[in-house]
C-alpha cells in the first residue's frame, strides 16, 4: 500500500511539473527478469565496463510535431531507488549493438534513481527509448515521462501481426473445440 501511495504521489508532482508543455505521456514498467545487454557509456561512445549483463526494457515511438522533448525516468520506490540509466536511439535499438544508433543517454539526472534529458526530436522518425541500471544488479519498477509540443505515438503493428494473432486464437479454439469432442 506504500509503495502504490508514493507512485501516486510522484505522479502526480511530475504531472503538475510537467504541466505546462502541450503534451505529456508517462508509463509504469519494470526492468526485473528482463532481457539483458551490455549497455553504453553515458556518452555512447563504448560498451560499459560495469554495465555488462545489464536488464533492460524499450519503447518504440514516433512524435507527430517537431520540437525539443523532456524525457525522465524515476526509479520506483522513490525512496529507496535503484540505479537507473536511460538512453535514446534513433531508427532501431540493437541490444548486441548498443553503440550504434545511439543519441542521448543520462544517469543520475540530480540523484540516483532519476535519468533524464532534453533533445529536439523530428517527425517522421522512429525512436526508441531504453530503460536499464547503471551495473548488472540494477533493476526494478520506473516511471518515465515524456513531455514536448507534441503527441508521442506508439507504433501500430502491421496487418500481418493482427492475421498472426486471429491465426492463433483460432488454432487454441481448433484444440479447445477438439478436447470437447474426443
Amino acid at each position: 500500500m506504500r509503495t502504490i501511495s508514493m507512485l501516486v504521489k510522484s505522479v502526480a508532482v511530475a504531472l503538475m511539473f510537467y504541466a505546462s508543455q502541450a503534451s505529456a505521456f508517462f508509463y509504469v514498467d519494470d526492468t526485473t527478469g528482463s532481457p539483458t545487454y551490455n549497455r553504453a557509456i553515458e556518452d555512447l561512445s563504448t560498451l560499459s565496463a560495469i554495465g555488462t549483463d545489464v536488464a533492460y526494457d524499450t519503447f518504440a515511438f514516433s512524435v507527430d510535431t517537431a520540437g525539443t522533448y523532456t524525457f525522465r525516468s524515476f526509479a520506483l520506490p522513490v525512496a529507496t531507488p535503484w540505479d537507473n540509466f536511460l538512453f535514446l536511439y534513433q531508427g532501431s535499438f540493437n541490444p548486441s549493438n548498443a553503440l550504434s544508433n545511439g543519441l542521448i543517454g543520462n544517469d543520475d539526472f540530480n540523484s540516483i534513481g532519476r535519468s533524464g534529458f532534453d533533445i529536439t526530436l523530428s517527425t517522421g522518425v522512429a525512436y526508441v527509448l531504453v530503460t536499464t541500471g547503471f551495473g548488472n544488479e540494477d533493476a526494478g519498477r520506473y516511471l518515465n515521462l515524456i513531455r514536448g509540443p507534441g503527441n508521442i505515438t506508439a507504433p501500430v503493428p502491421e496487418p500481418e501481426t493482427y492475421a498472426l494473432l486471429l491465426a492463433g486464437l483460432a488454432a487454441v479454439g481448433f484444440v479447445a473445440r477438439r478436447r470437447r469432442q474426443g
